[in-house]
């Protein structure tokens, strides 16, 4: 078992005007995403609004990004619950999914375990599936850290652990988890602002938010970062790098489905308590992605702005 260095995204879950999976969209969302190099896809993940899909409708979602895909780039999926025991059969049932690569599970919310909590909670859901586990840590969104301590020990108990989406947003832990943790251990960004850092402190990559709208750039940046070219990454970052700031100026993923829909790529469609951005930063966000040429070629969407 092995995971990917590179950069990998968190693919959105586009939704239809009545509250329903756009399936099309996602199908012709996935394979631009294949088309345009990306190395994975994380289906979903924190930015696919997943907490307000059903439990058919996340593996609907799954099954649809994995036949998009077609084998030609791995599909991790998001198996979160704050009960250990639904996480586990999440995972169980991603793994039974053709084409499913690597389980991307986050700290549990709400309940905020200890870090022993932490460790057994994990330790469950990588025990259960014969997969690789990226774990996700992401404080901001769960209100408890994933201490390098204890990523070490779950490393050590479960050998299918091998990778880590760091999103603490704290540079000095991230660098401090990726000098102790074994060679073959994937650290990534989870944000896309601490990329090139991340990977200058030995990290594998990131897994984005920004690639929805701009694979093929952010994968360049990348790339070239991890072969040590590190002018043209620091150039491709000049460029984009006020997108990647628009993406998180209202909670994600409100804004990238914004610019996606302006893009033609889905319908801005969201299901509550996500609502479209305020009017102020859609103008702001419209302007940037002008800018930047993601419009040129896009068609208007249809239909008025709805959540559900």
């Amino acid at each position: 078992m092995e995971l990917t260095s590179g950069c990998g995204t968190a693919l959105i879950t586009p939704f239809r005007s009545d509250g329903s999976v756009d399936e099309q969209a996602l199908f012709a969302l996935t394979q631009w995403q294949v088309d345009n190099g990306i190395d994975w896809l994380v289906a979903c993940g924190t930015t696919a609004e997943t907490p307000t899909l059903t439990d058919e409708e996340w593996l609907h979602v799954l099954r649809i990004v994995a036949e998009a895909a077609a084998g030609r780039v791995p599909i991790w999926a998001g198996c979160t619950h704050n009960s250990t025991r639904e996480a586990v059969h999440r995972a169980r049932t991603a793994a039974t999914v053709p084409g499913i690569s690597a389980i991307l599970t986050a700290n549990p919310y709400y309940n905020r375990p200890t870090q022993e909590g932490l460790f057994e909670h994990f330790k469950a859901i990588a025990r259960a599936v014969p997969h690789p586990v990226v774990l996700y840590n992401i404080p901001s969104r769960t209100s408890v850290n994933l201490e390098p301590a204890t990523v070490l020990r779950l490393i050590e108990a479960s050998p299918n652990i091998l990778g880590i989406k760091e999103s603490s947003g704290n540079l000095t832990q991230i660098t401090s988890l990726i000098t102790r943790v074994p060679p073959a251990f994937r650290v990534y960004s989870g944000d896309d602002s601490l990329a090139l850092g991340v990977i200058g402190a030995g990290g594998a990559g990131v897994v984005s938010v920004t690639s929805n709208e701009i694979p093929t750039e952010m994968a360049q940046m990348v790339h070239a970062a991890l072969n040590d070219d590190w002018s043209t990454a620091r150039r491709i970052n000049r460029k984009y790098f006020r997108l990647i700031e628009a993406n998180f100026w209202e909670t994600s993923p409100g804004p990238v489905k914004a610019v996606l829909s302006m893009m033609g790529k889905c319908g801005e469609y969201y299901r509550l308590p996500m609502l479209p951005v305020s009017s102020g930063v859609r103008a702001r966000l419209e302007r940037v992605a002008g800018e930047l040429g993601l419009l040129v070629h896009a068609p208007r969407p249809e239909g008025d702005l709805r959540m559900f």
